[in-house]
């Protein structure tokens, strides 16, 4: 009998920003920071805007109302 392994994405907990990055933690622990220049929403948004994110899907995505933007964290890594 083959017993599969599953493969469950890491999950957010937190996001923060500087000046030219974005920082994910992620439901493991590790930290990873994306540049913002990947994503032209969030490289000409405040920081107030910036700010204004939520996790959705039980932390599977990152979603920026005001921004109209929505990044799924697997595709980070």
């Amino acid at each position: 009998m083959n017993i599969s392994t599953i493969h469950k994405s890491p999950l957010a907990k937190k996001v923060w920003f500087d000046q030219t990055k974005f920082y994910v933690l992620l439901d493991d622990e590790r930290e990873i920071g994306i540049p913002l220049e990947w994503f032209k929403k969030l490289k000409l948004a405040s920081f107030e805007e910036l700010s204004q994110y939520r996790l959705i899907g039980n932390g599977e995505g990152i979603h920026w109302e005001a921004l109209d933007e929505d990044i799924l964290v697997e595709a980070l890594l």
